[in-house]
């Protein structure tokens, strides 16, 4: 099988008969002209044609081997006269295909500048968090920056102003700690009590027995119970906010760890829930006495009071969560132990705070 083709041209010509010798081709003008032999078997085809990422088919000349054809011609001219034939239908093909596809391209443009409208109200908003916001958030929003670090006095002050709804709204405090509580060395888990009160009655249940029962109930805990507590529990009665037991219930307890475990009720030493001096706990939750860990993030998320508290009744609470954030620090935390620290109200934008400003705040002496 040999294969000989014309830079110019378009054509390829297939030949399988007898071995081609050089003698047996001659050039003739722009035209490969080719003198079979009496054997010869040969075809003409035109190449593949691409306009626009489009595969077109070839046109094939099948010719057998005549050296004459009944006009008298020679059979490698008949092949060389179709071949330019065929060649011309191709780029007559393409010119039309080109006007065709610079009219849909205009008309596609066209439709396209014609659909494109400029966007309105939420969807027009850049971020796409936002577009699901609403109004009264994106108002609130705008009385911040977003990237800036503010001073402690201004935040709390912003805090208050965002707090626009119906309700008094939580302040809460988050932090980001350089921590990675899978390590146990790592882990953050303590309770602060807050001076000025979390704002919220606190509904305190008690597990005890014997001595410890009368107590409980002399030093105002809301539920005081035993085995029979116990039984409510796992029945599904869950009206309480904390939940407190003395050391010689918590074997009884341990059968509620599936219950309480997901609501973070479940009755800890590190946390105070787990004492032998029930009337001081019960006095400390009712003040205001609240219970923070560090998530698998290191975040630790702190509510310090109401918005509807004064600003120096919040300044008070939240540096009482930062003192003891600072001193709970795990032992296997290294380097920058605080990276980022937020307070916001339950349903606002949050705060940045300055770090460094916030670590050297003092309180006033009239505090």
């Amino acid at each position: 099988m040999a294969t000989c083709g014309t830079t110019p041209s378009s054509l390829m010509l297939t030949y399988a008969a007898t071995p081609v010798h050089p003698q047996d081709l001659t050039p003739s003008l722009s035209l490969l002209s080719f003198k079979p032999s009496k054997t010869a078997a040969f075809s003409l085809c035109t190449n593949l044609s691409v306009r626009g990422g489009e595969r077109r088919a070839s046109k094939w000349l099948d010719l057998y081997p005549l050296r004459q054809n009944k006009n008298g011609l020679p059979g490698h001219m008949l092949a060389a006269a179709s071949a330019v034939e065929a060649d011309t239908d191709l780029a007559t093909d393409d010119v039309e295909d080109d006007t065709q596809g610079g009219a849909e391209g205009a008309t596609a443009t066209a439709t396209a500048a014609i659909s494109t409208k400029p966007k309105k109200g939420k969807a027009a908003l850049p971020l796409k968090r936002d577009r699901t916001r609403s109004k009264r958030f994106l108002e609130i929003q705008n009385l911040r920056e977003g990237k800036k670090e503010y001073d402690l006095k201004t935040a709390i002050s912003l805090l208050k102003q965002m707090s626009s709804t119906k309700f008094a709204e939580t302040a809460e405090a988050h932090f980001r700690l350089n921590i990675d509580p899978k390590y146990n060395d790592q882990q953050l888990r303590a309770t602060v009590s807050l001076p000025k009160g979390t704002g919220k009655s606190v509904k305190v249940a008690v597990l005890a027995q014997g001595e410890k029962f009368d107590e409980a109930k002399n030093a105002g805990a809301d539920l005081v119970g035993g085995d029979d507590l116990i039984e409510q529990i796992k029945g599904g009665f869950m009206e309480f906010d904390k939940l407190i037991a003395s050391p010689d219930m918590m074997v009884k307890v341990a059968s509620l760890g599936k219950i309480l475990g997901p609501r973070g009720l479940m009755p800890n030493p590190k946390a105070g829930t787990v004492t032998t001096n029930i009337p001081q706990a019960i006095e400390e939750f009712k003040k205001g006495k609240v219970e923070y860990r560090a998530d698998k993030t290191g975040i630790v998320h702190i509510p310090f009071g109401k918005a509807d508290f004064s600003e120096d009744d919040l300044l008070i609470n939240f540096l009482a969560a930062v003192k003891s954030i600072e001193a709970n620090k795990p032992k296997g935390a290294k380097g920058v132990y605080w990276k980022s620290a937020y307070i916001c109200s339950s349903m606002g934008p949050s705060i940045r705070l300055n770090i460094k400003e916030m670590l050297d705040y003092k309180l006033p002496s009239n505090f």
